[in-house]
């Protein structure tokens, strides 16, 4: 089994946005990324199971090569728990860990997979103390919103009871769990800090809670919706 380079991570393309300490199953049963699940498996936990997962811009399908095809910031995924199946496909449970920022993607021909140089992109608060004062305005949102979800939904029940006051948590797990776009989610992803991902969630909250609540349905497909925390 050939070993990763020293120097960029491997990538894992795929049509969904990874935030920090959100849970992702995966079924991976192309060749290419059977045989990095088969070479992170032989590795000790921690960073060096971990790999790229990056979303694809609209109109690109997941076996696009082209660096124009990726989106340039994503996270990383660790390899938690694998189903091994008898034809050599897996299902994987992972955890998103760290953002990084996508400087280039290299092929050299020593995996079948691609890897990518990235640069690590540190989760700062932004400007004293205003995160924090984004926590409660964010929370009440989002309570409203969950609420006019489950509504047009039929389910009188609260999705969510209890929400984390961490401001770096809280805005991965608004990002993660909304019904929004991968463009929005991206876009939540690459802000620059907390306070500026938490400001753009009030924003896309009033917008989404809006739709809800004049049209009584849900505005688009919940394909990713209630995507759970990993207490790590």
């Amino acid at each position: 089994m050939s070993e990763l380079p020293e120097q960029g991570i491997p990538l894992f393309p795929l049509g969904t946005v990874l935030f920090p300490g959100v849970v992702l199953p995966l079924h991976v049963f192309e060749p290419r990324y059977r045989e990095l699940i088969r070479h992170l498996m032989a590795q000790p936990s921690g960073p060096k199971r971990e790999f790229g997962v990056v979303a694809l811009r609209r109109g690109w399908e997941v076996g696009d090569t082209d660096t124009d095809a990726l989106y340039d910031v994503g996270c990383t995924a660790e390899l938690k728990q694998v189903k091994t199946y008898d034809d050599g496909r897996f299902d994987i449970i992972t955890v998103g860990r760290r953002r990084f920022r996508l400087r280039g993607v290299t092929d050299p021909g020593q995996t079948p997979y691609l890897r990518g140089e990235v640069d690590w992109l540190p989760e700062q608060l932004g400007p004293p103390g205003e995160a924090e004062e984004l926590v409660p305005r964010v929370i009440a949102a989002f309570r409203r919103y969950l609420d006019l979800l489950a509504n047009a939904n039929g389910n009188a029940e609260p999705v969510v009871e209890q929400l984390p006051e961490d401001p770096t948590v809280l805005s991965h797990l608004v990002a993660a769990t909304a019904s929004l776009t991968v463009a929005d989610r991206q876009h939540l992803l690459a802000a620059p800090d907390v306070a500026t991902r938490l400001r753009s969630e009030l924003t896309l909250l009033n917008r989404e809670a809006s739709l809800l609540a004049e049209l009584r349905a849900v505005p688009v497909p919940l394909v990713e919706f209630r995507v759970p925390m990993s207490p790590n």
